[in-house]
C-alpha cells in the first residue's frame, strides 16, 4: 500500500516505453537478441510486498519527504492541526478510517505546491489514560498518601483485571503518575508505529504529548493570559462523579442501563394548599432549590412567579418554568435539586439557581446542612440523614415523610435508565466541586457577537459545523 501511495506522486510517464515490440522481444531468450535498452531483471517465482512497507518507510524519513520546510512563507504553508489521539492503548479501524481522510488532504495539498505542516501529538490526559493504568498495574492514586521511592506495582499487564477500585493498591500522586508516563511511552510507540506501517504523510519530527513539559508551560501560560484579562473564573459547579473509582466522568464515557426506581407522591406547602410533585430520588429533598413546570401547563399558570415551602426542611422555594419540564409526567410539575441529574444541571444553569448540594464524594449525605435550611426540625431533619449512603437516606427520609403525612399514596415501582460509567458498578452521582471556567459568551452578549463574527470567517466543512460552534457559544 506504501509503494501505490507514493507512486501517486510520480507526476509524467513517458509512455513510448510501453509497446507491443518490448513484450513482444522480451520473450526472447539468446543474450544477442535482448534490445540494449533492456536491463536484465531476475523475477521471483512467488511476488510478495513483505519488506516493502518497512524499506519504503525508513527511505521516506530518511529523505525527509514528508518534512515540514520551515522557511516557507506564510502563502505557501498548509497547515494541519487534528485533535491528537488519546494514547490508550487500544487501536482499531476507526483510527485508521478517520487518520486516512487528513492523510489524503495532506497529500492534495502537496501535490498543489503547498508546503504542508503535518504534525502529530498524542493526548495522554485524561480519565481513558487513568484507567489503562490502573487497569494495567493494579493501582489507584490516592493523594494523600506519600511517595514511594523506586516504587513496583503489584503487576504489569492487567487487562480489566482490576476494574474494581477495591482490588487495586493505593499509591501516592507523583507514584500514578511515573506509571501514567510508563505506560504511555510505550502505548505511543505502538500508534506510531501504526501510522508509520500505513504511511501516513506525517513530519514525524514535529511529535508532541499533551503532558510534556512544553505543552504544560504553554497551556499555563495561556491561562495566566485568561486570568490576567478576567476571562477565568471558579464556581461551585456540578461534576458528574463514580463514587467507587473516587472520579469525575467524561460525558463520553456514559452509558444507560435499565435500574428498579420507584414514584413517591410528595407534597409541598404551597400559598393555597398542596402542591404534589413525583420524585424518584426523596433523599435530595433537602437539595431542592425550586419547583418546575412547563411554561404552557395550563394548571400551574398562577404558581409561576410564586413560592412554595418543601416538606420536613421548611425551605421556601420558587415556582419556575422550563421547556423540559413535561406535562405528561408525573405530576406536571417536578422538584429541582442539586443535583439528581443532567435535567438537574440544565435546569440549575439556565435559570439561575442556587447551589444546595448536599453530597459528598463518597456518595454520603454531608455532615453540614446546606445554607437554605434553618429551621429546627429541619436541622433535626438533616442531622438523621447526614453520613447516610443515598439508599440508607432515601428509607429513613420516606419514613419520616410518611409520619408527616407529606408521602401520601403509592409508591409506585418502575425500571428507569439511569446513568453509569462504562467501567461502574453503581449508579453515577453529581457532586458540585470548584471549579475553573472560561467565559466563552454564554452570559456576555457582546462577547458572544464577537466569537460568533469570528466564526464566520472560517469556511466550515461540512457547514453544520458552523451551527454546533455557533451553539457552544
Amino acid at each position: 500500500m506504501l509503494a501505490f501511495v507514493r507512486s501517486c506522486s510520480v507526476t509524467t510517464v513517458n509512455v513510448n516505453l510501453i509497446q507491443t515490440p518490448i513484450l513482444e522481444t522480451s520473450s526472447v531468450t539468446t543474450a544477442s537478441s535482448t534490445p540494449a535498452f533492456l536491463a536484465s531483471a531476475n523475477a521471483p517465482e512467488k511476488v510478495t510486498v513483505e519488506g516493502l512497507e518497512e524499506k519504503w518507510s525508513v527511505a521516506w524519513d530518511e529523505a525527509g519527504v514528508y518534512r515540514f520546510n520551515r522557511a516557507a512563507t506564510r502563502e505557501q504553508i498548509y497547515s494541519i492541526d487534528t485533535p491528537p489521539p488519546t494514547v490508550s492503548g487500544s487501536l482499531h479501524v476507526g483510527h485508521v478510517f478517520s487518520y486516512t481522510h487528513t492523510d489524503v488532504v495532506a497529500r492534495f495539498k502537496r501535490m498543489n505546491g503547498f508546503e504542508v505542516y503535518y504534525p502529530m501529538g498524542w493526548d495522554d490526559n485524561g480519565l481513558p489514560t487513568e484507567r489503562r493504568v490502573q487497569n494495567y498495574f493494579g493501582v489507584r492514586c490516592d493523594p494523600t498518601l506519600p511517595y514511594v521511592e523506586n516504587y513496583v506495582p503489584p503487576f504489569e499487564g492487567g487487562d480489566n483485571k482490576s476494574s474494581k477500585a477495591a482490588d487495586q493498591i493505593a499509591i501516592s500522586r507523583r507514584n500514578f503518575i511515573e506509571l501514567c508516563e510508563k505506560l504511555t511511552a510505550e502505548d505511543e510507540k505502538q500508534f506510531e508505529a501504526l501510522w508509520r506501517r500505513l504511511g501516513l504523510s506525517v513530519d514525524w519530527s514535529q511529535t508532541y504529548q499533551t503532558i510534556s513539559p512544553d505543552a504544560v508551560a504553554v497551556s499555563q501560560k495561556a491561562f495566566l493570559n485568561n486570568l490576567a484579562r478576567g476571562e477565568a473564573y471558579q464556581s461551585m459547579a456540578p461534576t458528574l462523579w463514580d463514587v467507587t473509582f473516587r472520579t469525575a466522568v467524561a460525558q463520553a464515557e456514559l452509558e444507560d442501563r435499565d435500574q428498579p426506581g420507584a414514584y413517591h407522591r410528595l407534597g409541598f406547602n404551597g400559598p393555597d394548599g398542596k402542591i404534589f410533585i413525583e420524585t424518584t430520588r426523596p433523599e435530595l429533598l433537602p437539595a431542592c432549590v425550586a419547583l418546575v413546570a412547563h411554561p404552557d401547563d395550563a394548571r400551574y399558570q398562577d404558581l409561576f412567579g410564586k413560592t412554595v415551602r418543601t416538606p420536613l426542611f421548611d425551605v421556601e422555594v420558587p415556582v419556575v418554568a422550563h421547556r423540559l419540564a413535561q406535562i405528561d409526567k408525573g405530576s406536571g410539575i417536578a422538584m429541582i435539586c442539586t443535583f439528581g441529574d443532567v435535567t438537574d444541571v440544565i435546569w440549575w444553569r439556565e435559570l439561575d439557581l442556587p447551589n444546595r448540594a448536599i453530597l459528598g464524594f463518597d456518595g454520603r449525605i454531608l455532615a453540614e446542612a446546606p445554607e437554605g435550611i434553618t429551621s429546627t426540625r429541619g436541622l433535626e431533619v438533616f442531622a438523621e440523614l447526614a453520613g447516610k449512603t443515598v439508599f440508607s437516606a432515601k428509607t429513613r427520609i420516606v419514613e419520616l415523610l410518611t409520619e408527616s403525612g407529606d408521602l401520601v399514596g403509592e409508591i409506585r415501582n418502575i425500571t428507569h435508565p439511569v446513568k453509569f460509567f462504562e467501567k461502574g458498578d453503581k449508579p453515577l452521582e453529581i457532586v458540585s466541586t470548584r471549579q475553573w471556567y472560561i467565559r466563552n459568551g454564554g452570559r456576555d452578549a457582546d462577547l458572544r457577537e464577537k466569537l460568533i463574527e469570528q466564526g464566520k470567517k472560517l469556511a466550515f466543512h461540512p457547514d453544520f459545523m458552523r451551527v454546533r460552534y455557533e451553539n457552544w457559544v
